[in-house]
């Protein structure tokens, strides 16, 4: 691939690389996405950097190896209501206008990782809204029909996505902005734990419950982008450290939490509600088990957002703004956040011990299931009829959305394919797959799993509306970061491994396999005397040593303890290197153990020695 015409590269990060890889240019990659970006008739920007303006970025770029940085040259775009540097944030209201000095800190993030910034996206006013027509930037047009709305309140950051002008943007997340707008597009759409990423630098809309969100094409690509912005911000007294995520149960047996049929609305669309089942059946062909959730309390805990006194906290965002130029707010915004200013602290108080009662309710379904699956939203509408009916219509848009950040849930839009018929015929639906707070990487994985499902059960399936094919799952093999999964990786060479006798002392624990790989040729491996459970012993030598197979396992922090107490003399966990120079825990011997013991080094691992003594 050369300069010369990129007009049909992927903007996926993994075509991308390879891109770079092959000798193409970080400024025609930047200039091409700039391209793409003037083409914009979606209403999607609000505005565009400018070629003396993305020269910094490439400058700073074209000095360093593609490999060096996580994100080298990836373009990416920024809902308006996120602070990049020297550039003004609107929040989609003219008059609001400031230019900040700095970046937020989730952007500076982005950047420091090596991704471009290519402009600011149209959104909702104030971020107010899941429908993507109330700016008076215009109303941001779906990617795949121009008459519908692209959902909000991201909507340009959605629509500059599926539309492949750029890799991924960021978006806002309270009520549901950043998974209708992806269900409406065929992104995959994460809103993060709740303080996961920063909101320094963010245009405030409930300022207790706003998430950053990310939309990508791939649910590998978002987490890309999730590790590089994933970092506790002192200076933002909401965030915090990205928790633990326990065991992970997505490569199946698990079990799914589905709402009962009379929890379901699809709005009268009859074409989202097969798309849904379809994707019922995929996720039980994954291993899982559906289990009918009583829906009541987690629509209660919806109602709450707009209806309780949390519009407070949304007129607290900008009061002084709409105190002095109320006539500035477009005015279903208005209408919207005005009533804030008559809420008492009794109502607060009461609907804050109404919350926690829900809480507590929609909690105990986490004691029979690992994660919810629900539609992202019932049905997309055209946007004459949002701009008709412009209360109604968000509140429904809003159903399955509004209870995550109130819960303190993280969430995961996944596409479930195109609608085939009715009104909406053509256009992209999809589904949000929750979990409790700090699941988010747990989320990804399965929303991966179901997003190449699709993709297998219907053949002409594309990502977004860029026409690039759907690459090949990617298996996660050992890249658990231990400080943010609550395991700890534990490399094995003998009894332990998967199917032979000691393995249960693994599995019981919740412990999964990680991935088959090698140790570094520094060892040399021996049969143990002794018994009943034949055993080796891995010893590091300084020379003559080998390559061991060895596996891999994500050990629950929880049951680490127990499982290396039973560990039996000259064995214990050290330190073990691997074949790419990664250093994880695992079995070593003490050098005393060899006394009497058989050096097997060239059988080469201990399965092969076990079948060289049935021969």
């Amino acid at each position: 691939m050369t300069d010369t015409d990129l007009s049909q590269l992927g903007f996926d990060l993994s075509s991308l690389r390879t891109a770079y890889r092959e000798g193409v240019s970080v400024r025609a990659v930047a200039l091409e996405a700039l391209r793409r970006c003037a083409q914009d008739a979606h209403h999607a920007f609000i505005q565009r950097l400018s070629e003396a303006e993305l020269e910094p970025y490439i400058a700073r770029l074209e000095g360093l190896d593609a490999a060096s940085l996580p994100l080298y040259g990836v373009p990416f775009a920024i809902k308006d209501n996120i602070d990049l540097a020297g550039v003004p944030t609107t929040a989609a209201c003219p008059e609001y206008a400031y230019t900040p000095d700095a970046s937020a800190v989730v952007v500076q993030r982005l950047i420091d990782a090596g991704a471009i910034p290519l402009g600011k996206t149209n959104l909702d006013q104030f971020a107010t809204g899941l429908n993507g027509t109330r700016s008076p930037y215009g109303a941001c047009r779906n990617a795949f029909d121009p008459a519908f709305i692209s959902g909000g309140s991201s909507s340009g950051s959605a629509v500059a996505t599926a539309k492949g002008w750029v890799s991924f943007a960021l978006g806002t997340d309270t009520a549901g902005s950043g998974r209708v707008p992806a269900s409406f597009n065929n992104l995959i759409g994460l809103k993060p734990s709740c303080g996961r990423l920063s909101t320094t630098g963010v245009v405030p809309a409930c300022r207790s419950l706003d998430t950053v969100s990310i939309f990508a094409l791939t649910a590998g690509d978002a987490h890309d982008v999730l590790q590089v912005t994933t970092a506790f911000d002192p200076q933002d007294p909401y965030s915090r450290a990205a928790g633990p995520h326990g065991v992970d149960w997505t490569g199946g047996p698990f079990r799914f939490g589905v709402p009962r049929a009379q929890d379901l609305d699809f709005g009268g669309n009859a074409h989202a509600q097969a798309l849904f089942e379809a994707t019922v059946q995929r996720t039980i062909a994954l291993g899982g088990t559906p289990v009918e959730v009583d829906f009541t309390p987690f629509f209660e805990t919806a109602r709450l957002l707009y209806e309780g006194p949390w519009v407070a906290e949304r007129y607290l965002a900008i009061r002084e703004f709409i105190e002095a130029q109320p006539e500035a707010v477009f005015p279903p915004v208005r209408q919207i956040i005005a009533p804030g200013l008559a809420r008492s602290a009794a109502e607060l108080f009461g609907a804050q011990y109404r919350l926690q009662a829900l809480r507590r309710a929609c909690d105990a379904v986490w004691a029979d299931v690992d994660c919810l699956l629900t539609p992202t939203a019932p049905t997309p509408h055209r946007i004459a009829d949002m701009q008709a009916d412009p209360i109604r219509l968000n509140s429904q848009l809003g159903l399955y959305t509004n209870f995550m950040n109130l819960l303190d849930y993280s969430a995961v839009a996944v596409p479930a394919g195109i609608l085939t018929g009715g009104d909406a015929a053509g256009l992209p639906w999809g589904v949000t797959l929750a979990a409790p707070a700090h699941r988010d990487v747990l989320l990804l994985r399965l929303a991966d799993r179901l997003h190449h499902a699709l993709a297998a059960a219907q053949p002409g399936y594309t990502l977004g509306a860029t026409a690039q094919a759907l690459p090949a799952a990617t298996p996660t093999l050992c890249r658990d970061d231990p400080a943010q999964s609550g395991t700890i990786p534990v490399a094995v060479c003998g009894a332990h491994l998967s199917g032979l006798p000691l393995n249960p002392q693994l599995t019981s624990r919740g412990a999964r396999l990680l991935c088959a790989t090698d140790s570094a040729p520094k060892y040399r491996l021996y049969a143990l005397p002794g018994g009943p459970v034949a055993r080796p012993g891995m010893v590091r030598v300084a020379e003559g040593g080998a390559a061991i197979p060895v596996e891999v396992w994500a050990v629950p922090a929880e049951h680490f303890g127990s499982f290396v107490a039973g560990i039996p003399a000259p064995l214990g966990i050290g330190k073990v290197e691997l074949a790419d120079g990664r250093v994880v825990p695992g079995f070593i011997c003490e050098g005393i153990g060899t006394e009497g013991a058989t050096d097997i080094t060239a059988h080469g691992g201990w399965r092969a020695y076990m079948a060289s003594l049935k021969r």
